[in-house]
């Protein structure tokens, strides 16, 4: 399997949005919060101090992910999706597997996620990572989030 992660490039902007609203589509809906992230990426991650990456497989953009910040050392996991032609590659855990070591060489404190306990296989993974389940807050960014997780950096 030829695959490697690779950073933002503005060329890649279309291919985020498409794969997330193929993915929201699919399992839940695009929410006013996903439309903001989805429509303008580089302004409402990047140049907060966010990242996004991509899954590039045999010269194709099969998935991606991003990091966006809270806080200092704190960043949340959003945004990750693989097409649905490449599912079944272990590309997701190999974006989440490179999330965190990103993380880690930037001596984060956190990563925390927001997901839906509907994604049996995807809270698996989460937790097969590291990551633990923590208390929601009151209004949550998403509708369809009814998990809140983080995994200690450092």
């Amino acid at each position: 399997m030829s695959l490697s992660i690779i950073p933002f490039k503005a060329c890649f902007a279309t291919r985020f949005k498409d794969l997330n609203v193929a993915w929201l589509e699919k399992y839940f809906y695009v929410e006013p919060k996903d439309k903001v992230l989805l429509e303008n990426c580089e302004a409402n991650i990047i140049d907060k101090g966010g990242f996004i990456f991509f899954a590039q497989y045999n010269d194709e953009i099969v998935g991606c992910f991003a990091l966006i910040k809270l806080g200092d050392g704190v960043f949340e996991l959003g945004k990750m999706a693989v097409d649905p032609e490449y599912q079944g590659l272990k590309i997701g855990q190999a974006l989440l597997a490179f999330a965190i070591e990103f993380s880690k060489q930037n001596m984060w404190n956190k990563i925390i996620l927001y997901s839906s306990t509907k994604l049996e296989n995807a809270l698996y993974i989460y937790r097969k990572y590291g990551f633990k389940e923590i208390e929601m807050e009151e209004n949550l960014p998403y509708a369809r989030g009814d998990i809140k997780m983080e995994l200690i950096i450092i």
